[in-house]
């Protein structure tokens, strides 16, 4: 525990991570992959490039210091970072590493006003807040390990089906090299993929959402090609596409996440999907239709046209049922697009449409697609009156703020 100085000592400097957070994260990842650069093979080179590791770095720092006298209003927060953590594979043994850069990069950037006094008190409190994310993804490794059909850290699958969903979207079907069970999951959850590419100094790690309902003897991914061969995500992806063949070994991590689908409730649910977004939708979907097929199913999915239109005919199948609708958004649709009626409302999801088509009350809804999309929805919710309890989302990547 912290003393009371310590406490004040943090709390003051929680302006100081307001205005200067980023250069901290920023400063404090330039330190630590220079002096370890094997942890290249963990972090997600990708976001380090688009500043989006930093930002979500300063962001964490930024509420551990506004909450230091009261850890479990950001418990949930750990728990996200650490079902990530747990995915890549971070050990206890890595954190004095990232809170020797920490303090490194504070007084750097700081400079004198970093006084001894306040690098000894955020010491105290690094400290702190690693052992609270040790503890918790402790427990994560014994239940990823320890579950039926779990592994430790990464476990071969073998490709055993590679199926081209549209222009920009391939599914890939896993099977465990072993032949033994796999690990169950909760929809919404993802896995992680360890890449070995040739030519490469440092591994890859991309987490992907499973695409497909629980209880298969396979996992599913739907993986979307990145533009740009030389940003280290199109490298990954396009890698993915190009290169990995039916048959091939990839390395996976146990299922994790904590963006899943409620089946304990029975009241209406809403997904809403942009572009690749709709991979943790489908494996809602597909659940809600097995397990409880008397409850109400509102599919609304927005893509470019029907080019790049993935798992449609999974959706239109499924909205067969009594209990599914399903909405389809095309921005540009093409004349092919058009003459097929393949979508449903040519533009963007609206606030208006919302309102008009969707019941809103006592709804559930679960979204997830870029960025701007994920802003627009959560505002059209906010607008509508649906409360936080009612509003489930995900990014791929990061986490980032849907309120700026």
């Amino acid at each position: 525990m912290l003393d009371k100085k310590t406490i004040e000592i943090i709390k003051s400097t929680v302006p100081v991570l307001e205005q200067h957070g980023e250069k901290i994260t920023t400063r404090f990842y330039q330190l630590m992959f220079g002096n370890h650069p094997e942890l290249l093979n963990i972090f997600n080179h990708a976001n380090q490039k688009q500043g989006r590791q930093q930002k979500a770095l300063a962001g964490t720092v930024y509420a551990a210091a506004m909450y230091i006298d009261n850890l479990e209003a950001i418990l949930p927060v750990v728990k996200q970072i650490a079902h990530k953590h747990r995915s890549l594979g971070i050990k206890p043994e890595q954190y004095p590493i990232v809170g020797k850069h920490l303090l490194l990069a504070i007084k750097d950037v700081l400079g004198d006003a970093a006084t001894d006094e306040i690098i000894d008190a955020w010491a105290q409190a690094y400290n702190i807040i690693a052992d609270a994310f040790i503890s918790v993804e402790a427990e994560m490794y014994d239940e990823a390990e320890n579950q039926k059909g779990g592994w430790e850290d990464f476990r071969n699958f073998v490709v055993d089906r590679k199926v081209i969903e549209s222009d920009v979207i391939t599914s890939f079907y896993l099977k465990p090299e072993d032949k033994k069970e796999i690990a169950d999951f909760i929809p919404g959850q993802y896995i992680s993929i360890k890449l070995e590419i040739e030519g490469e100094k440092f591994t890859h790690i991309r987490q992907y959402s499973l695409s497909d309902a629980p209880g298969k003897d396979y996992y599913r991914i739907s993986v979307k090609r990145e533009s740009g061969l030389q940003c280290p995500d199109g490298m990954v992806s396009n890698y993915l596409h190009d290169e990995v063949k039916e048959g091939d070994i990839l390395k996976v991590s146990a299922p994790a996440g904590d963006f899943i689908l409620d089946t304990n409730k029975t009241t209406p649910v809403v997904f809403l999907s942009g572009g690749v977004g709709l991979t943790p939708m489908m494996s809602m979907l597909k659940t809600v239709v097995e397990i409880q097929p008397e409850r109400k199913v509102t599919f609304v999915h927005a893509a470019a046209n029907g080019n790049v239109h993935a798992l449609r005919d999974e959706v239109e199948e499924l909205a067969q049922l009594d209990n599914v609708t399903s909405y389809f958004f095309y921005d540009s649709p093409t004349e092919e697009d058009r003459k097929n009626k393949c979508f449903d409302v040519e533009g963007y999801v609206t606030r208006e449409w919302l309102k008009d088509k969707v019941a809103i009350e006592n709804a559930d809804f679960y979204f997830c697609g870029p960025i701007p999309f994920m802003k627009a929805i959560n505002g059209f919710l906010k607008d509508l009156g649906v409360n936080d309890e009612r509003i489930h989302y995900e990014f791929f990547g990061p986490k980032g703020d849907l309120e700026k």
